[in-house]
């Protein structure tokens, strides 16, 4: 069942999001760095959150957001700023997900879904009219297809992400060889006859060696 599906509210999605992303860590391999529910170091200090108020954003202040602070970052942040809700309703989870886990690539793989649709628009990853328009145009001829095809496209990104950078493999396949979580993250908003086998998953990353 896709999660998108289940969720009623905007402040649902962002609960959800914080308790996937879980508590404070620091993963050399990550390039976000020092992150906490999901907030990296480098959001805080763009949003000059000093938290110690020792006039300077640092792991520590990192370490102090709690997990309010998280859900009322993504919420303005990346869902209001970003203008996820001028979306369809039904891709407007999916997204929001993937904006919190990957930014304005987020909306840069939706348009190109768009664009897979027929309907080509500009891949600037800003959610600007004629993004929002057409995304309401090709739900509207596709219902069935076009929330799948995005969560798709996000799983797509991922593995091509470990394809491009040995270090990122970890999120995307586990140390067994099964679908790390980066992938049943996208596959959550994908409906289940289009998830991979373990099968499938184990040919797409076979490369990885």
């Amino acid at each position: 069942m896709a999660w998108s599906l289940f969720v009623h509210s905007v402040k649902d999605i962002a609960r959800e999001i914080v308790a996937r992303e879980g508590g404070y860590v620091n993963d050399l391999d990550d390039p976000g760095g020092a992150t906490n529910f999901g907030v990296t170091i480098g959001t805080m200090r763009r949003l000059g959150l000093d938290l110690t108020g020792d006039g300077q954003v640092s792991v520590a202040d990192v370490k102090r957001l709690t997990r309010a602070d998280a859900e009322r970052i993504f919420l303005d942040h990346y869902y209001k700023r970003p203008g996820v809700a001028r979306l369809p309703e039904v891709v407007q989870a999916s997204v929001f997900d993937m904006y919190v886990n990957a930014g304005s690539n987020a909306v840069r793989i939706l348009q190109r879904v768009l664009g897979a649709f027929g309907r080509p628009v500009s891949v600037d990853g800003g959610i600007g009219p004629i993004t929002a328009r057409t995304s309401h145009q090709v739900f509207a001829s596709a219902p069935a297809h076009f929330v799948d095809a995005y969560g798709i496209a996000r799983r797509n990104y991922y593995y091509k992400l470990g394809d491009r950078r040995a270090a990122s493999r970890k999120y995307a396949r586990r140390r067994d060889g099964g679908k790390g979580g980066w992938i049943t993250r996208a596959e959550e908003f994908i409906a289940p006859k289009y998830h991979f086998s373990d099968a499938e998953h184990a040919q797409r990353v076979s490369s990885w060696g």
